[in-house]
C-alpha cells in the first residue's frame, strides 16, 4: 500500500509541533511528508527570541536539527519556498520549479510584522524584529548608532526596546494608543508600566501618529509626528502588530477573512477539506491568535482530525504573564472590564510599584479578568480561577491585597484545580495528563515533565506543575523526598545549619552526629563546599582533602586527555604589561595552550599534574592568585574601563570591579558566582546577565542580581537603585550570604530566587528591610570568610604534605608519556 503524500508549508514553532505530535501519534509512518521550510534555518524559539542578545546563539534557540527530522523520515526543503497551490490537481509548486503532489497540506505560514506605510519607512536602519536575520541586521545597524526608537508598545515593542537598551542605545518606545499594552492592560496598568520602563531609562511616547520619516539633523532619521513634534534616531524598529502570512491561501482560492486570515472550522481545515491552516496564518471564529499557545493547540487538533480524532478547536486563553523589560506584567482574560454587570477590585501600591486590578462577575462568584504589574506573585492561582470557573472566596478582593493581620491571602491548592484545569498552556497539558503519567508510573517531576512536556514551553507553569506532581504523589503514598542523599536525612539548607550551629569542622564528624553510612559523591562535595563557606579552611586540609572532585582536589581544571587547565585571577580583568608577559613566559615554558576567557582573564591549558605546583609558584612570585576557575564559588568579576578613560563612563567601574573582586575570592557557594561592574548604562560589561550585575548611574550604583548566561540565560532583575559605595557592599554581602545559607545543591542563583516564596520581592525584604533580622548575622559571617581569605596554591606551594599529591605516578617522577598534542594555529590540541 503506497503511502499517503503530506506537504507542510512553513517550519515555525507551531509548523514543528505540528509534525512532532504527529510523529508522537505514531502514524507519521503512513505519510511521505515534505516540509517547505522559507528561512535557511529550521525551526527555532521565537517566544525567547530576545535571549540572543543576552549571549543565546542560533543554536542555543533551535528547535529542530537536521538529524532529528531525519530520523522522522521528513523531506525538508531548507531555504525553498512554496509559491503556488493547484487545489485541483494536488500540487504545490516551489520557487526551484519542483511541483509536488498532496493528499493532504498543511499550512503553518505564520504571519509578518506590519510596517506602517508612512512616508520613509524603507530607508536605511528602519527594521523589523521577527527573525534571527532580523536580529543579525539589528546588531549591526546598533554598532554605528547611538539612538534607537520602536514603533509600537504592545508585547513584541517591549521586547524589542530591550533588545535596543542592551545594545547600549538611548531606547524610546513610540505608541499610536493612548497608553502601553493597550489590548492586555487597562489604563492604570498601563500607566505604571510606562513609569516602570522610563524609570529604567527608556522613554516612552504615547499617542503619537507618525507621518514622515526623513533626515535627521543629529542623528540619521528624523520621524515627524501628527501633533507636529519630531524625533531624532538612528536605529528604527517597528514592531506595530502582526498580519497573517495568507497570500499562498488566496492566490489558491482558498476562503479568506475581510481583515485577512485563512478560514478554519473547528478541526482547522480550510474551506478546501484537504487543506489544514494552523497557528497565526488561520483565521477561527473571525478571530487570529498571535501566541503561541493557541498555534500549538491548532496543530494537535489538525492531526487529530487528520486521523479520525474528536479534538476540535474551539478558541484559546490569550491570558498572559511575563517581564517586560524586567517588569513583570500579567494579564488574564477580560482585562478592561467590559462584561456586563462586571465588577472591579483595585489595589495599588506606591510603595512597591503595583498595581493589580481583578473583575468578577456580578455575583461575585467567578473571575472574569485580572491585570497585574510589578508583583505577578498571585497570577497562576488568578488564572486557574479564571479558566477554570472555580467559585471565588467570600471576599474576592482579599486575593489581590496584602495580609496586613498576618494571615494570608486565600489559597488554591493542588486539590482544589478540577482533572480539567490547564496547567501547561504552551502544550495544553491538563492537570489530569499529569496525574495519568503518575498512574503510569512517572515518580519524580522530571518524568512528569518528559512524559507529557509539561513546562517545556515558556516555562512559566514549572512551578505550578512540581506543586500539582508533589501532591498527587503523596496522595499516592508516593514520599517526596527533599533529603540531599541517603545518608543524610536532611535538605542541603538544614544541613548548612546544623553546621553552623553545632560549629562542625568535618564531614566525619557531621556524618558521626546526623548522618548514616561513609558518604558518596554528591553529600562530600556538598559537605565540603558548606564547610569552605562556613570556615573558608583549606580544601586539601585533612579533614576536607577526600571530600572533593578532581577539580577542587588539584585546583585545576581537568580537560578531557588528563591534562589541567589554570586560570590565575586578574581582577576585573585588569593587568599590567608585566604580568601579561609573565603568563606568556610561563606558556612558553611549560607549552601551554593559551586562550583570553570570556570573563576577561588568560586560559592556560595543558598542564599534567606534576607540573601544576611548578607553574603556581612562578606565578606566585609575580603576584598571581588563584582565580578558583575549579570551585563553586567567586569565578570572575568583569568590567569596562569606566570613567577612568571612556567618555561615556559616570564612574570608576574598572576600580569598582577590582575591589569587589578581591573582596569576594575564595567564597565558596552552591553554584559558581559571576559578577559584571559597568561604567554607564551603555552596559559595555554586559553585568544584566550576571548573578550580581553593578551599572553606574549619575546618582550611583544600580544593583542586579540573579542572572546567568550558560545552557538557560536568565536576565537579571534590578534589586536597588543609586546606591553608595558602602550600601552596595552591604546588599551584595547580604544577598550572596542568604544564597549560601538557603540555596539549594547545585542550584545558580537564578533557579534558587525563582524558587523562593515571594522571588525577587521577598529577597529585597529580606535584604534591605531585614525582615528575618538576619542581616547583622550575614554581614559578619561574610566579614569572616573577608578576613580568612588564603590563596589556596599558595598554602599548597608552601606545605610538603599536600605537594605529595601533585605526582601523575605514585612511584616515579615524571608525567604521562601517552599524554600526545599536535599543533594546530601555532599551539598544541590534544591529539
Amino acid at each position: 500500500m503506497s503511502k499517503q503524500k503530506l506537504v507542510v508549508i512553513g517550519n515555525g514553532m507551531v509548523g514543528h509541533h505540528y509534525l512532532e505530535s504527529l510523529v508522537e501519534s505514531g502514524f507519521a509512518e503512513q505519510y511521505e511528508i515534505t516540509v517547505f521550510c522559507e528561512e535557511t534555518r529550521l525551526a527555532y524559539d521565537r517566544v525567547h527570541l530576545s535571549a540572543y542578545f543576552d549571549g543565546s546563539s542560533a543554536d542555543d534557540l533551535a528547535m529542530g536539527t537536521p538529524a532529528l527530522y531525519d530520523s522522522w523520515g521528513l523531506n525538508v526543503l531548507i531555504g525553498e519556498k512554496a509559491v503556488s497551490i493547484d487545489r485541483e490537481n494536488k500540487t504545490v509548486t516551489a520557487t526551484s520549479g519542483d511541483v509536488l503532489n498532496y493528499d493532504k497540506l498543511v499550512l503553518s505560514t505564520g504571519s509578518y510584522p506590519f510596517v506602517p506605510p508612512v512616508p520613509g519607512h524603507e530607508r536605511e536602519n528602519c527594521l523589523v524584529y521577527r527573525t534571527i536575520e532580523d536580529l543579525e541586521a539589528i546588531e549591526a545597524a546598533a554598532k554605528g548608532s547611538k539612538v534607537g526608537v520602536v514603533v509600537g508598545g504592545g508585547l513584541l515593542g517591549l521586547e524589542a526596546a530591550k533588545a535596543l537598551r542592551d545594545l547600549g542605545l538611548e531606547t524610546h518606545v513610540v505608541e499610536f494608543a493612548p497608553r502601553l499594552m493597550a489590548v492586555q492592560l487597562d489604563e492604570d496598568g498601563g500607566q505604571l508600566l510606562r513609569n516602570k520602563i522610563e524609570g529604567l531609562g527608556v522613554k516612552v511616547h504615547t499617542n503619537k501618529n507618525t507621518q514622515l520619516i526623513d533626515d535627521g539633523e543629529t542623528a540619521k532619521h528624523c520621524m515627524n509626528f501628527a501633533d507636529g513634534k519630531k524625533l531624532e534616531t538612528d536605529l528604527i524598529l517597528f514592531s506595530a502588530g502582526i498580519r497573517p502570512q495568507d497570500e499562498l491561501a488566496r492566490q489558491s482560492g482558498l476562503e479568506i477573512g475581510e481583515r485577512g486570515g485563512i478560514v478554519v472550522n473547528n478541526h482547522c481545515q480550510t474551506s478546501d477539506e484537504n487543506i489544514y491552516a494552523i497557528g497565526e496564518c488561520a483565521l477561527w471564529n473571525n478571530r487570529i491568535f498571535g501566541l503561541v499557545a493557541p498555534g500549538y493547540t491548532m496543530a494537535k487538533t489538525a492531526v487529530s482530525h487528520m486521523l479520525g480524532g474528536t479534538e476540535e478547536f474551539t478558541g484559546a486563553d490569550m491570558s498572559t504573564k511575563l517581564k517586560l523589560l524586567g517588569v513583570d506584567v500579567g494579564s488574564i482574560g477580560d482585562a478592561h472590564g467590559m462584561t456586563p454587570g462586571a465588577i472591579s477590585y483595585k489595589y495599588s501600591d506606591d510603595n512597591t510599584e503595583s498595581y493589580k486590578r481583578i473583575i468578577v462577575s456580578e455575583d461575585k462568584k467567578t473571575l472574569i479578568g485580572a491585570v497585574l504589574v510589578g508583583d505577578c506573585e498571585q497570577y497562576d492561582t488568578l488564572l486557574q480561577y479564571a479558566l477554570n470557573g472555580i467559585e471565588l472566596p467570600e471576599h474576592p478582593e482579599s486575593l489581590i491585597l496584602p495580609a496586613l493581620d498576618g494571615s494570608s491571602a486565600p489559597a488554591l491548592g493542588p486539590d482544589a484545580l478540577p482533572e480539567t484545569a490547564t496547567i501547561c498552556s504552551c502544550l495544553n497539558v491538563t492537570k489530569g495528563q499529569l496525574c495519568c503519567s503518575i498512574d503510569d508510573g512517572a515518580t519524580d517531576v522530571g518524568m512528569v515533565k518528559d512524559a507529557t512536556k509539561a513546562a517545556s514551553g515558556c516555562g512559566g507553569c514549572a512551578a505550578l506543575v512540581k506543586s500539582v506532581v508533589d501532591c498527587e504523589l503523596e496522595k499516592r503514598g508516593v514520599e517526596v523526598n527533599t533529603d540531599i542523599c541517603e545518608h543524610f536525612p536532611h535538605t542541603r539548607e538544614e544541613i548548612y545549619h546544623i553546621i553552623r550551629v553545632e560549629g562542625i569542622r568535618s564531614f566525619h564528624e557531621l556524618l558521626e552526629k546526623h548522618g548514616k553510612g561513609l558518604g558518596c559523591d554528591i553529600c562530600k562535595p556538598a559537605v565540603g563546599n558548606m564547610l569552605a563557606s562556613c570556615w573558608n579552611e583549606h580544601i586539601m586540609d585533612e579533614q576536607h582533602v577526600s571530600l572533593q572532585d578532581t577539580n577542587d582536589t588539584f585546583m585545576a581544571n581537568m580537560q578531557k586527555n588528563g591534562t589541567y587547565s589554570i586560570v590565575p585571577r586578574i581582577p576585573g580583568g585588569e593587568i599590567t604589561p608585566d604580568k601579561l608577559i609573565v603568563l606568556g613566559q610561563v606558556a612558553k615554558k611549560y607549552n601551554l595552550y593559551t586562550k583570553i576567557t570570556g570573563g576577561q582573564r588568560v586560559d592556560l591549558f595543558g598542564a599534567q599534574l606534576h607540573e601544576l605546583p611548578l607553574i603556581w609558584e612562578e606565578l606566585i612570585a609575580a603576584d598571581f592568585e588563584t582565580g578558583h576557575a575549579y570551585g563553586k564559588s567567586l569565578r570572575t568579576v568583569k568590567s569596562c574601563v569606566g570613567s577612568t578613560w571612556c567618555r561615556y563612563g559616570v564612574k570608576d567601574s574598572a576600580g569598582t570591579a577590582i575591589n569587589l573582586e578581591n573582596r569576594y575570592k575564595g567564597l565558596r557557594s552552591p553554584h559558581k558566582i559571576k559578577f559584571a561592574v559597568s561604567g554607564c548604562t551603555r552596559e559595555c560589561a554586559e553585568a544584566q546577565s550576571k548573578d550580581i550585575g553593578v551599572i553606574a548611574t549619575e546618582n550611583g550604583w544600580n544593583l542586579y542580581v540573579c542572572g546567568n548566561g550558560g545552557m538557560k540565560p536568565r536576565h537579571a532583575d534590578l534589586f536597588a537603585t543609586d546606591l553608595d559605595d558602602e550600601t552596595l557592599i552591604k546588599y551584595i554581602d547580604r544577598v550572596l550570604m542568604f544564597y549560601i545559607k538557603t540555596g539549594d545543591r547545585l542550584q545558580r542563583t537564578s533557579v534558587w530566587m525563582d524558587n523562593l516564596e515571594g522571588g525577587l520581592d521577598y529577597l529585597r525584604d529580606v535584604v534591605i528591610n531585614d525582615s528575618l533580622g538576619i542581616a547583622n548575622e550575614l554581614e559578619k559571617q561574610m566579614a569572616h570568610v573577608v578576613e580568612t581569605y588564603e590563596c589556596e596554591w599558595k598554602a599548597t606551594i608552601n606545605d610538603e604534605e599536600k605537594l605529595k599529591r601533585f605526582r601523575t605516578f605514585v612511584n616515579e617522577e615524571g608525567g604521562d608519556p601517552q599524554i600526545v598534542n599536535i599543533i594546530e594555529r601555532d599551539q598544541i590540541r590534544p591529539a
